[in-house]
């Protein structure tokens, strides 16, 4: 399993159109990702699931990566978040 901690920068930090792409994205891998915020968690290709976490600019979110492409996967969420969040 991979995992990184990432700081939300967006000022209104993950709402409908952030969201949207994070499951976008995480369908693209076999690898399963979760996001935990605040002892919460929700998979990352479950939009509502995501959202009802209430992610808000300036909270520090965990993504944990588990599967074949795991490697890859992380790497690629990672930058994602980055670029977007």
């Amino acid at each position: 399993m991979k995992e990184f901690q990432y700081t939300i920068k967006d000022e209104i930090g993950i709402h409908a159109r952030p969201a949207g792409l994070i499951v976008k994205k995480a369908k693209e891998f076999s690898s399963k990702f979760t996001l935990t915020k605040d002892g919460k968690t929700a998979e990352l290709t479950k939009l509502m699931a995501l959202m009802s976490l209430g992610v808000k600019c300036g909270d520090t979110v965990t993504v944990a990566v588990e599967g074949p492409d795991e490697d890859a996967a992380a790497a690629a969420m990672q930058a994602f978040f980055a670029e977007t969040l």
